[in-house]
């Protein structure tokens, strides 16, 4: 049983967006299950070993909702391209290479040992539409200690030759040996992967519904991101509404199917209202969306309503895969979008920022992303020691100066579900399961 103390500045968000700290308190986890945060220990709990991190800053580790794992090779490249011409430039071009196992080896242990070394705990992940590849892809993610999802892309039309599967049926019997292939994994589930809607046949997404049911799947993909996206599915789908319900009817929309959409830059007001209703995640990528000059989703207006919404990086239309830059990027494309195109949604605050990408992002994978009773144990300690001030600060000021200025060097340690990642001197990650340090 992983039964362990942790002593430091403890950080977290209540369920309503407030930001708590109980400074060089302590928090408890037993068989990777958080017990609780106390300003003194209780005595039944002082027999467990303690990882004391006194005046250090311990979080909650971040939920990354939207990545794609194929595309971390050519981040930073193409910026000066909107989506759909970046798709067809660079996307594309790269993933078709992922149907080469030798470089699907070399590219995807970059990515998860840069997975490993960051803030990030949990993550909804893309592939590609290979199966070897992406199965390659859960293994390396298990063997880095992060839990959550991986999807085999499917796409089966308006995709070029090279990265385009023969039929539905053939898709559709390539997915459903994935998912069997990957019940060996542990704490990297299947999650169906619908590109988007253009790419995806009617044919195709019967099938994946019928997956989904057979197998109880949650599904991913990408909504309203950019206005030529939004015209197409349009054309593409003359019987839907709203993009939204190119999804809906069949059946991979929230409501029952647990669902993250990636973007809702321009979600009409049905489209929201489904959303809402249907529970739908949405992945705020605000990088992405400056990168791609897709726009600023309103997610002042999302919190308001109430609906379920955390952060995604979105590499590599992101750049990079801290969670720290996206909490940064939310909260400076929310003063864009209040300056300049909406003064009745104010910007985003640092309280809430961190709510997304804690406990907001957790909520998808379960009871994840704070530190209360029953919560799974999930947490990062940083050190920000080398960002030297003169000033004396506060804790809440120390975590918000993390957010503009932090990277992967200041997590010292970091523990998945009880599991425990430090960094040696050398800058090597070793396992460790309670004991003292």
């Amino acid at each position: 049983m992983k039964r362990f103390v942790m002593k430091g500045n403890i950080c977290y968000s209540n369920e309503n967006r407030e930001l708590c700290i109980v400074e060089n308190g302590y928090t408890v986890c037993e068989n990777g299950i958080c017990v609780g945060v106390f300003e003194e220990l209780p005595e039944c709990y002082q027999t467990f070993p303690c990882y004391d991190y006194t005046d250090k800053l311990i979080i909650p580790g971040f939920a990354d909702l939207h990545v794609h794992a194929p595309q971390y090779s050519f981040r930073g490249l193409g910026m000066d391209l909107e989506l759909l011409d970046w798709l067809n430039t660079h996307t594309f071009v790269e993933e078709a290479k992922y149907q080469d196992l030798a470089y699907a080896e070399k590219a995807y242990d970059i990515f998860a040992e840069d997975m490993q070394k960051s803030a990030t705990t949990r993550a909804c992940v893309f592939g590609t539409i290979h199966n070897e590849a992406t199965l390659l892809l859960m293994e390396k993610l298990e063997n880095a200690g992060i839990k959550g999802f991986v999807g085999k892309v499917n796409m089966d039309r308006n995709s070029p030759d090279y990265l385009c599967e023969v039929s539905p049926e053939k898709a559709a019997e390539d997915t459903e040996k994935w998912i069997q292939e990957a019940e060996k994994f542990e704490n990297i589930k299947p999650i169906l992967t619908p590109r988007f809607i253009p790419t995806c046949s009617d044919e195709l997404m019967e099938k994946l519904s019928a997956l989904q049911k057979k197998y109880d799947l949650p599904m991913q993909s990408h909504l309203s991101e950019n206005f030529g996206e939004i015209q197409w599915v349009q054309e593409l789908c003359p019987d839907t509404a709203f993009y939204g319900e190119a999804y809906d009817k069949y059946g991979m929309f929230g409501n029952g199917c647990p669902t993250i959409m990636a973007h809702c830059v321009h979600s009409t007001e049905e489209e929201i209202q489904l959303m809402k209703k249907n529970q739908v995640f949405i992945a705020h990528c605000p990088e992405s969306n400056t990168n791609l000059s897709s726009g600023v989703a309103p997610v002042r207006k999302y919190l308001e309503l109430g609906m379920k919404i955390g952060l995604g990086s979105d590499v590599a239309a992101g750049s990079s895969l801290s969670m720290f830059k996206a909490m940064a990027m939310a909260i400076q494309c929310s003063k864009l979008r209040w300056r300049l195109a909406d003064q009745e949604l104010a910007p985003l605050k640092v309280e809430e920022v961190f709510y997304l990408a804690t406990r907001g992002g957790g909520e998808f994978f379960g009871k994840v992303g704070a530190f209360e009773k029953g919560y799974e144990f999930d947490a990062v300690v940083l050190d920000d020691s080398n960002l030297r001030h003169p000033q004396e600060l506060g804790v809440k000021e120390r975590l918000e100066r993390m957010i503009y200025l932090a990277d992967d060097r200041n997590v010292i340690a970091k523990f998945v579900n009880g599991n425990g990642f430090l960094r040696d001197k050398d800058g090597i990650k070793r396992t460790f399961f309670g004991g003292n340090q």
